[in-house]
């Protein structure tokens, strides 16, 4: 373990907050800037193409125009059909998938700090350079800088797990790790909101001016204040750097972490029970995420303004849930009411099931606008409860690996963000009522059928692949003082 330096213990004073909090709220402003520079197109793209004309339309298959004192969506110069909207928005996955596990083992190795803050740095660049590759290049300049977009937020949820693993105790792990992975509601939140107000006030370009900048200033904040782990950290508290070797140990990544244990990893069934869980989630969530602003402007016919508030509402409910159930989670698990597995399983299954019954429910709803966004905000809010159960389990079933099975389960479950946008687009052509109805019916098929699986076979606890040496140091004390007392026996039976 490496000396802390005079002038960080001095530097220490001036921090009141510690720095493991300090960590998780630079990790929740990292998923919640990765969110709004992700969720931003999702408003701008129905402002940017040719209004469908629905007069010739069933009126049972799409609403009449918005009479809420709101105006109707107005549309933009761009003939690009439903299906090539769904390419364009479900490109950016296609960049995620792919840095997701070179990103997890490169913080493992080297640490999540350089790791996470380079992948949001050229995410916020290639943000603010897609107002340009609109203009110059259409759909096509579009769809490839959405793609080098997602190669950089590939990195930040397994980066992240590294980082989590390193800093937080477990028994903090419930609130803190909602607190981190409650940015993406925030972010989707801000994105949505936001988006909406300011294409109405400055036009479209702007918001990614915007998001894009908030990126770079968070990087330039992000690389002074954070660190790998706390034996690397200068200005870390002698005290809290203590406890955190007690609590989690250290780690020397480059010489003592050994080789990854890909086929234990693959073959672990939990960790297909995982996967199928997080298939669940990302289904109903990008659906959510990135095609709710259509559905509120093709279907419901919301302007851009109502359209940001509208669709950002399912995600304030979504974040107060999560964050309250990372608490009742830990409650839970301490007070031994559940153990850690049966915990993970309650809450995924209160976050699977709940939304896929309320999802289906919305779209029978028809045009009651009303009803429409309270059945949505009730769908996403009971979502917010996977943030306290399966999104928890890479840190539980193994902290020396969280960052690969982050990037596993991450990378697998963003392959739905490839394929539920192309597929609305395709299963949706004439953006109608009905069509978005078959749409919901087949996220709650996935949805409980994933959650079903991740019931049966998920577990909480720290699996045999995971084989140290990340431990609590008291372990590592107890085991030293049994070899010592064991050489001293063996010593003492030769020399009689």
């Amino acid at each position: 373990m490496t000396q802390q330096p005079q002038w960080g213990i001095s530097l220490s004073r001036y921090f009141v907050i510690p720095q493991r909090v300090i960590l998780a709220i630079m990790g929740f402003l990292a998923i919640l800037n990765a969110y709004t520079m992700r969720v931003c197109l999702s408003q701008a793209i129905t402002v940017l193409v040719v209004k469908k004309n629905s007069s010739d339309d069933d009126s049972e298959a799409i609403c009449p125009a918005d009479d809420l004192d709101v105006g109707s969506a107005a549309g933009g110069n761009f003939e690009w059909s439903e299906e090539l909207q769904g390419l364009i928005l479900s490109s950016f996955y296609i960049g995620y998938i792919v840095t997701h596990i070179p990103g997890g083992l490169l913080a493992e190795k080297f640490g999540g700090k350089w790791t996470l803050g380079l992948g949001i740095l050229s995410t916020a660049v290639f943000t603010l350079l897609t107002p340009l590759a609109i203009h110059k290049g259409d759909s096509d300049w579009l769809i490839v800088t959405r793609v080098l977009m997602g190669l950089g937020e590939g990195t930040t949820f397994p980066a992240l797990s590294v980082l989590l693993a390193a800093w937080v105790p477990a028994n903090e792990r419930g609130k803190l790790g909602a607190l981190v992975l409650g940015g993406g509601q925030v972010g989707t939140i801000m994105g949505n909101m936001l988006s909406g107000v300011f294409i109405d006030a400055y036009g479209w370009e702007f918001v990614f001016y915007f998001f894009g900048g908030l990126g770079v200033v968070w990087f330039a904040i992000f690389i002074f204040l954070c660190y790998s782990d706390p034996t690397s950290h200068p200005f870390i508290k002698p005290s809290e750097r203590e406890y955190l070797v007690k609590e989690i140990g250290t780690i020397s990544r480059n010489e003592d972490l050994p080789p990854t244990p890909w086929k234990a990893i693959l073959t672990n069934l939990p960790m297909f029970a995982l996967v199928a869980a997080q298939i669940g989630h990302d289904w109903g969530f990008y659906i959510m995420v990135t095609d709710l602003p259509k559905y509120m402007a093709d279907v419901l016919q919301f302007s851009i303004k109502a359209n940001g508030l509208y669709s950002s509402l399912p995600y304030i409910m979504m974040w107060i849930v999560s964050v309250g159930s990372g608490f009742v989670a830990d409650w839970m698990i301490r007070s031994g009411l559940m153990s850690t597995t049966n915990t993970r399983k309650v809450m995924t299954g209160l976050a699977a099931f709940g939304p896929a019954i309320f999802m289906v429910g919305a779209s029978y709803a028809g045009c009651d606008r009303v009803l429409v966004v309270v059945l949505f905000t009730i769908c996403m809010g009971l979502m917010g409860a996977y943030y306290a159960g399966m999104k928890l389990s890479p840190l539980d079933m193994s902290p020396n690996y969280a960052g690969t099975l982050m990037a596993i389960t991450n990378g697998i479950g963003a392959i739905t963000g490839v394929i539920t946008p192309y597929l609305v687009g395709v299963m949706t052509p004439n953006a109608s009522l009905l069509e978005w109805r078959l749409v919901f019916w087949v996220a709650f098929g996935v949805l409980c059928i994933t959650a079903v699986i991740y019931c049966i076979w998920a577990s909480g606890e720290v699996q045999p692949f995971n084989n140290a040496p990340i431990q609590p140091r008291s372990v590592d004390f107890e085991a030293q003082e049994r070899k010592v007392d064991g050489e001293k026996s063996k010593g003492l039976e030769q020399s009689s």
